[in-house]
């Protein structure tokens, strides 16, 4: 209950969109209504009324709800106009005061497309999300949404100038390998990066390939390597990461790329049944040249897909969503990325979060107890 309470507290700043004579309802009910029911299951604008309604008594403890339960189409008329800006603003007060510091953790920026969100015909595309998830907190600490994903650059430009970063360690996909984004991150987040580097960025992306493929033959390179296994599933994947440091080596056109430190290598074997597949990634950093760092940031990097990605997609039911009006899709999404991370940080040894939100669907005890808070 207690970040509930200061979740509340966050989001009364965030600025009513209705004109004074349609506020029946309280826009601080409104948005704990719908995060509440989305937390114990309810994923679309007539479960969170009813869910509501059931659970009005609790609400009352409180919410004031001056005029009862809000209609599902309040609710979603609501939401279409809530500025997202406003939303996201609030949800960093709130992580600001949780006292959760981002210091030395790995924040992942990383788009996700919400498939159905399209309308066609309105001409619109599916909205394209990017979020910055920190996986050691269970928290998004801020999102971005465009039309279509051909914007993303942009939204992880926009992400990182409003986030407070300073002493993270941010990790972007091939797509965030940009001189730009490296200045953003080093000089106005004073944080470390780790980028994944291909040949969207040809200069870099040959002359580290032939540094490391060179390696034996030049002189006083400072190198660090680590390896590791993963048994699972039946499959075997090894793991190798070879760092080279680079601040004396590389080019004037490499040096553009902001306090750039160290190139890796992470050469992947991978083992399932009676096939074998070997894969080579390259990443460029900020970082010292340690190679079991470097390992770490790219694997807590990969797993977003696994934390927040699938997760919003098979528990949530994220792509299936038809909300396409106005600001309803970005302001929902972020809805369930809140709930998400409330949701893991509580989770019960075993339990799935699957699980987890059908059993407070189906037991109140239970949601008061892990998750809601009780009265």
């Amino acid at each position: 209950m207690d970040k509930l309470i200061s979740l509340k507290n966050a989001f009364i700043t965030i600025q009513d969109p209705r004109i004074d004579r349609a506020k029946k309802h309280k826009l601080i009910d409104i948005i704990m209504i719908t995060l509440c029911a989305t937390i114990c299951g309810m994923d679309g604008w007539e479960e969170i009324e009813i869910f509501a309604e059931e659970r009005e008594d609790w609400f009352r403890n409180f919410l004031e709800l001056p005029n009862g339960i809000p209609s599902h189409d309040t609710i979603y008329r609501v939401f279409s106009r809530i500025n997202p800006k406003e939303f996201t603003k609030a949800l960093l007060a709130w992580t600001s005061g949780l006292n959760q510091s981002v210091d030395g953790k790995i924040v992942a920026i990383d788009g996700k497309t919400l498939r159905r969100s399209f309308d066609s015909a309105n001409a619109k595309d599916a909205l394209h999300v990017v979020s910055a998830w920190v996986e050691d907190n269970n928290l998004v600490l801020g999102q971005v949404a465009a039309e279509g994903k051909g914007h993303e650059l942009a939204q992880i430009s926009e992400l990182l100038s409003f986030l407070d970063l300073k002493n993270a360690i941010v990790t972007i996909d091939a797509i965030g390998c940009q001189k730009e984004i490296t200045r953003i991150i080093r000089k106005e987040n004073k944080a470390d990066y780790v980028l994944t580097l291909k040949k969207n960025q040809p200069l870099l992306y040959d002359e580290t390939q032939a540094l490391f493929n060179n390696l034996s033959q030049v002189e006083d390179i400072v190198s660090d390597s680590y390896e590791s296994v993963e048994k699972g599933h039946g499959r075997i994947e090894q793991r190798q990461c070879t760092c080279i440091d680079v601040s004396k080596l590389f080019t004037h056109n490499s040096k553009e790329f902001s306090d750039l430190k160290t190139v890796a290598k992470i050469h992947s074997i991978r083992h399932v049944n009676d096939k074998t597949e070997e894969q080579a990634r390259y990443f460029i950093s900020s970082l010292p040249c340690d190679a079991k760092q470097i390992a770490r940031a790219v694997r807590t990097h990969w797993s977003i897909e696994n934390s927040l990605h699938w997760r919003l997609d098979m528990t949530f039911r994220e792509d299936d969503s038809r909300i396409r009006t106005d600001h309803a899709p970005e302001n929902l999404a972020l809805i369930r990325r809140i709930a998400l991370g409330l949701i893991k940080d509580r989770l019960p040894p075993k339990m799935t979060v699957k699980r987890a939100r059908l059993r407070m669907a189906l037991n109140w005890n239970f949601a008061r107890e892990h998750f809601v808070g009780k009265e």
